[in-house]
């Protein structure tokens, strides 16, 4: 898993780092928050540890930015005191959930292990679409009756990121972020594309179209 670790005290910011990384976790150290916003908008993330007492824009700013243009990658909020209307503030715009210093590790461990469970980071098993369709998320491939199905590499990772996401609207915006990410981005067109592609193969099923809004997935299975 890859863990941006944005906090502005150095010296635990690095005990910290040992101890995530010691864990089998790629992390990356950002100590304020220009610095966080600069690193969020140039690659991707599977989690990020996010203080809101940090100079250049605090957590909840760059928080707030980052939802605000698309990313949904799960946030963990670090904080040193039980303010309730900043953490009420942050759970408002988009926080996963926080912790509160100084906290044990193994505590911070268990909060990860529920955020890489519910978002089904580092997840190499399958998913049961229905009683016909099986998606692989270990090698990006949906089975029909036990069978491969060869589609697409960005369809697969599509249907990777709906079934993530079940039961809630899923914009342009926030598929092109996540999917595409920071290579060449596609036109809306080409998405609808996509998604007709997906549709033909589930025969139409599960994809709903939202209005104005975007696409949201529910399988027979979803929780």
């Amino acid at each position: 898993m890859k863990v941006l670790l944005v906090e502005d005290d150095i010296v635990f910011s690095e005990i910290l780092c040992e101890y995530l990384t010691d864990l089998n976790n790629e992390v990356i150290l950002a100590f304020e928050g220009e610095k966080a916003e600069e690193l969020i908008f140039s690659q991707p993330f599977d989690l990020i540890l996010l203080d809101i007492h940090i100079p250049k824009n605090n957590g909840l700013t760059v928080l707030q930015k980052i939802r605000e243009n698309g990313f949904t990658t799960p946030v963990i909020v670090i904080t040193s005191s039980l303010d309730s209307d900043k953490i009420e503030k942050a759970f408002t715009i988009g926080c996963n959930d926080y912790i509160k210093k100084p906290f044990d590790f193994k505590e911070l461990h268990a909060r990860i292990k529920y955020i890489k469970k519910q978002y089904k980071i580092d997840f190499y098993g399958t998913i049961n679409i229905d009683e016909t369709y099986t998606f692989d998320f270990q090698n990006l491939t949906i089975f029909k009756n036990r069978s491969p199905i060869k589609i697409p590499k960005k369809e697969a990772e599509i249907v990777k990121y709906f079934l993530c996401n079940q039961n809630r609207v899923i914009s342009f915006n926030e598929l092109i972020i996540n999917i595409w990410g920071y290579e060449i981005e596609p036109s809306i067109s080409t998405i609808r594309t996509y998604i007709k592609n997906i549709r033909k193969l589930f025969n139409y099923a599960y994809i709903e179209s939202i209005k104005g809004l975007g696409y949201k997935f529910t399988s027979n299975n979803s929780e």
